[in-house]
């Protein structure tokens, strides 16, 4: 049997990836080769194509995965399913950014539902540290859009 060569931060920068994006599977394919990256359960796998070789790489050894960013204390949750917009219009300036201080009450964004633009409140006060969607991103209900620390 050939021996696999494993890019670790490959599967590193596609854990982070699925992390950032709320994915729970992922795979990229380049020529013959492809890698599968699942969040859930208890390994990740990766195989290359044609062959039907499979390596399994324990969830400990991606140490770089993040961990539930639902369950960061300062995650902001979409309240409803719409489409979420950063700024009021385009071409104006983002309500907020990563690195922007807020306040509680500040208006983070915007999510549009059923032709409704619903203003997405800041609960708490403190620093945007991760902003996790594009402007005019579909958005799920419980989705993280944004951390507040």
């Amino acid at each position: 049997m050939p021996k696999i060569e494993i890019d670790d931060d490959v599967i590193r920068k596609l854990a982070e990836l699925m992390g950032e994006t709320g994915l729970t599977e992922i795979e990229v394919a380049e020529g013959d080769r492809s890698i599968r990256v699942s969040k859930g359960a208890t390994a990740v796998a990766a195989a290359v194509a044609p062959a039907t070789t499979t390596v399994t790489v324990s969830a400990a050894a991606v140490a770089a995965a993040p961990a539930n960013i639902a369950d960061h204390p300062g995650a902001v949750p979409s309240p409803m399913v719409g489409t979420a917009y950063l700024q009021a219009e385009p071409g104006s300036p983002p309500y907020v950014k990563v690195g922007d201080k807020v306040s509680v009450g500040a208006t983070l964004l915007i999510i549009e539902a059923m032709k409704v633009m619903n203003p997405i409140k800041s609960t708490k006060s403190g620093t945007i540290t991760q902003v996790l969607i594009d402007d005019g991103q579909p958005v799920e209900y419980g989705q993280v859009l944004l951390v507040i620390e």
